[in-house]
């Protein structure tokens, strides 16, 4: 049985994965799929460095502004809406390009992990609770934060049910990392990935950072708890909302925010690389090695020879 076809283009935050993904799919003639868990909710736009309809040029982006900002959204859940576009895109005779720097969920969808939502581990979980009742909902939150700390990140300590499923995936095996290539991986994918030395990375993402605060982060962050949005909700838990709102309560100079979230998105960019050190299919790229259309121009022709392999 033929597999289907995806393109991935990933990379620790700041990495110009936008920018490369739309004059990737503007040449190849196809619709971008986002992976990144905190593009799906409307008004959460300067924080997440959602690209406008400007900068998508006329490329259809998928999975981008699906959710209000109080929904909770999981890996089962992008996987669930993922798998059908891809489908349906091949089907149309398209490769879609998935776009994203949220490694559990890429890893997740390429390797085939199921996630049953009635499946686990009934005595495992009935541990979770009893360590909840008497440590505290927190500590069981940290135990989270050391076995994957991109699902505690994203994961409220109070959606203590979404915190137990997080721990009984990785308990079941959920998170094993993948040696065998070819019996693992259930698309026909090629993954390019855009690599940086570390202080040209952290470079990128302070100016990034100065730009979003320059652009109104502060202002979205008021708006969005003008209209009711939670302050303690799922995507305001997100690298740049939180800080801000730090800010916003006056526990914090606008300076001192700027400062935590270029320190919180060097250390989530981190973790992005450790997650990436799990996939060895990934074909690293440098883009500052580059000139002009370079990039573009070599990525193109790998995967045009991976296809046509």
């Amino acid at each position: 049985m033929n597999q289907e076809k995806i393109i991935v283009i990933l990379g620790p935050t700041a990495s110009g994965k936008t920018g490369l993904s739309i004059e990737l799919a503007k040449k190849l003639n196809t619709e971008i799929i986002s992976g990144d868990s905190q593009l799906v909710y409307r008004g959460f736009d300067i924080g997440a460095a959602k690209p406008d309809v400007k900068e998508r040029g006329g490329v259809v982006h998928h999975m981008i502004d699906i959710l209000p900002p109080e929904a909770t959204f999981n890996v089962a859940d992008f996987i669930q809406q993922v798998k059908p576009l891809i489908t349906k895109l091949n089907n149309q005779g398209k490769i879609p390009i998935l776009a994203g720097g949220t490694g559990l969920y890429i890893k997740s969808l390429v390797e085939g992990y199921q996630f049953n939502e009635t499946a686990g581990d009934e005595k495992y979980r009935q541990q979770l609770e009893e360590l909840a009742a008497s440590k505290g909902k927190e500590y069981v939150h940290e135990m989270l934060q050391k076995v994957n700390p991109e699902a505690a990140q994203r994961i409220h300590p109070n959606n203590f049910r979404r915190v137990i499923r997080a721990l009984e995936v990785y308990h079941l095996g959920g998170e094993q990392i993948s040696t065998d290539r070819e019996s693992e991986l259930i698309y026909d994918v090629y993954v390019a990935g855009l690599y940086w030395r570390r202080d040209l990375l952290y470079d990128r993402i302070n100016r990034r950072v100065d730009m979003m605060i320059a652009g109104g982060l502060a202002q979205e962050v008021s708006q969005l708890l003008a209209a009711g949005v939670a302050p303690d909700c799922q995507a305001m838990r997100g690298i740049g909302y939180k800080e801000m709102l730090r800010h916003i309560h006056g526990e914090c100079s606008l300076a001192d925010a700027g400062n935590e979230i270029k320190k919180a998105t060097r250390h989530f960019a981190k973790r992005q690389l450790t997650w990436y050190r799990k996939m060895p299919y990934i074909h690293w790229y440098h883009p500052a090695l580059y000139k002009g259309h370079g990039l573009l121009d070599n990525v193109t022709w790998n995967i045009a020879r991976f296809f046509n392999h």
